[in-house]
This record gives C-alpha cells, sequence and structure tokens, in this order.
C-alpha cells in the first residue's frame, strides 16, 4: 500500500557548529519518503541520527528499511508505528512522512488534523557556537535584531563566555545549554553568576542518569530538562527535577508522541521548550506546530546550515515563518 523510500543526504554547516561534546562541519540526515500506491500522493519525513543516543545513519536506515515489507502490505500505520518501533530518529522520520502524507490526501493541514493551533510566525532562539569568549561575544554581535540567543557551554570558562556576550548584546534574552558539561560540584555558584549576568534559563546542566542531584538544589534560574528528556513515560521525573522539557522529534520518535509529551508537560506543571537536532528545514516544519506552547522556541537548524532545501522556512532576525505545504503538511 505505501512505497517506501529512505536516502541519507549530507548538509554542509556554514563553518564549524561546535558544543562540548565537538566539533561538527556537516549535518547527516535521513529522508523518507512514503508513497500511496494508489494514489501516488507522496509524504515525507527527516530525522537526524545522533550519535548521543546510540545512533548512526546506517542503524537509522536500517531500522527504517526494516519496515518496509510491513508498510508495502499495509500493515503498518501511524498509529500501529507507534508500538512496532521504539522512539528515536528513525520512527521520527516515518511517522512525520506519514503525517504529511494524511494531510496531502485529505487534502487539510496536519495542524488541523492533530487539532493543534493555527501556526503563525514564531520567535525562534539562534545558537551560539562554543568557542573563545571574544568569539562567541562576536557571533552575538553579527546576530544582531535577534531577540533570544542560546549559548553553548563546556565544563570550563562558562562565566566568561556569558560575560561577553551579555557586554556584546545587553538587549538579548540569553539562554544557556550546557549539554550536561556543568561541573556538579560548582552548580550552585555557577547558577548564581549566570542569574546575575540576566541568563533566563539553563538548559541540561548535568548528565542524564546523573540529574537527581537537582532534587537538592535550589535555582534562581528556570532548568530546562533536554538529554534526559525523550518521551511522556519520563515527564513524571523530570516534573520533579525541573521546570522545563525540552521535546525534539527526534528523542520522542515523531510529532504523535512530540504531542502527547507536551500535553503530558502542561498538566504536570512544567513548561515546554520546542528543539531541534541540526537538520534542515523539513525536519523544523513538524516541530513548529508545536510553537504555541512553548515558553521557547530553538528550531534554528536551517540557520546553521550553509544552505537549505527548496521550500524551506523563512528565517528573519530570529524570526521564523510557517512552513509552506510544499516542504510539508
Amino acid at each position: 500500500m505505501w512505497v517506501l523510500d529512505v536516502q541519507r543526504e549530507s548538509w554542509p554547516i556554514a563553518g564549524s557548529f561546535t558544543i562540548s561534546r565537538g566539533s561538527r562541519t556537516s549535518a547527516e540526515v535521513v529522508v523518507v519518503s512514503l508513497t500511496d500506491a494508489r494514489s501516488g500522493r507522496r509524504g515525507r519525513g527527516e530525522c537526524v541520527p545522533y550519535a548521543r543516543y546510540g545512533e548512526s545513519v546506517e542503524g537509522v536506515v536500517a531500522e527504517i528499511e526494516a519496515v518496509a515489507p510491513l508498510l508495502a502490505s499495509g500493515r503498518l500505520d501511524r498509529q500501529e508505528l507507534q508500538t512496532a518501533m521504539h522512539p528515536g530518529a528513525a520512527r521520527n522520520a516515518l511517522d512525520c512522512a506519514f503525517w504529511d502524507l494524511e494531510a496531502k490526501e485529505r487534502g487539510r493541514s496536519v495542524w488541523e488534523i492533530a487539532g493543534l493551533d493555527r501556526p503563525g510566525e514564531l520567535t525562534t532562539a539562534e545558537t551560539l557556537s562554543l568557542d573563545l569568549p571574544e568569539k562567541m561575544a562576536q557571533q552575538a554581535i553579527s546576530k544582531a535584531g535577534c531577540p533570544l540567543l542560546k549559548i553553548k557551554l563546556g565544563s570550563e570558562g562558562a562565566l566568561a563566555r556569558v560575560e561577553a556576550i551579555r557586554n556584546a548584546r545587553p538587549d538579548a534574552t540569553l539562554i544557556v545549554d550546557a549539554n550536561e558539561a556543568l561541573p556538579p560540584a560548582e552548580l550552585e555558584t555557577t547558577l548564581r553568576a549566570l542569574a546575575d549576568l540576566g541568563v533566563a534559563m539553563v538548559e541540561q546542566p548535568l548528565p542524564a542518569g546523573e540529574d537527581d542531584l537537582l532534587a537538592g538544589i535550589s535555582s534562581p534560574i528556570p532548568l530546562c530538562a533536554d538529554e534526559s528528556s525523550h518521551t511522556v513515560k519520563d515527564i513524571p521525573r523530570l516534573a520533579k527535577l525541573y521546570d522545563m522539557v525540552n521535546v525534539k522529534l527526534d528523542k520522542t520518535g515523531g510529532l504523535t508522541e512530540a504531542i502527547a509529551m507536551v500535553k503530558a508537560a502542561e498538566a504536570a506543571e512544567l513548561k515546554v521548550m520546542i528543539g531541534c537536532m541540526v537538520g534542515t528545514s523539513l525536519a523544523m516544519a513538524p516541530a513548529f506546530l508545536l510553537g504555541s506552547h512553548a515558553t521557547y522556541v530553538d528550531i534554528d537548524g536551517p540557520v546553521i546550515l550553509a544552505k537549505d532545501r527548496e521550500f524551506g522556512l523563512a528565517y528573519s532576525h530570529g524570526r521564523v515563518s510557517p512552513p509552506l505545504p510544499d516542504l510539508w503538511g
């Protein structure tokens, strides 16, 4: 019933992109196309395999291709997909392709089918790659007009970097992404200093699995779970430790679980951040639809790339417009 096509693509990054775990110069993505054999209509989805979660491009492609017989026979639809595959990048690409295909088959937008708010222009964070303080300050200046900046930090020199950026951009809202790298023994002192610099939120200060320590921390800044935050099942634990959860489709395994996770977070009185891996606009488009539920939106992946795909999202000074139907949804 559904014809599967899987392609791996490499998209060069403008320069390089560095976080506490290392640098890279390209985004390696997997694109899924599902074509209805009867109507000829096609839906697409993109995922970004992430080594931090034990994923590789080759492994994700193999996971997707393994369900090709079920798709061809019509024995796997979007709902069955949620239990047939585990959460992660592979399921995300298929889930988003199913949503896109359903929208095209029904002649309606995904946001209407899913019962979501009509999408409007969003403010997205723009990310400052980890570098020397003065170079990060230059990055911040180059993003003049962007109201929300996300600062990548490592285990050393965090305060010097934030101070340099704050001096360069006193007008900007600053959020910090530690990618699990802040030293636990210095955490409370660091959080207080970041608060003094006007930082509005800190993302994943400690390693996932070691963040129970946050239960004993009095933070002057809201804390957001990222590497610890994957699916609905994580919400009860995270609600005891964090103020916010970062919902990324490559971790939830698609828009279907992401919608459920946002609802669960809101029910647990957790605020929501909508995040992304570094990918093209095809990966950002499904996440965009959840933006109205978010305190912070961070879907600037295409801004980091040297170029985006055709019909990509329109970015301008930290603002991004809804996806076109020619792209997705």
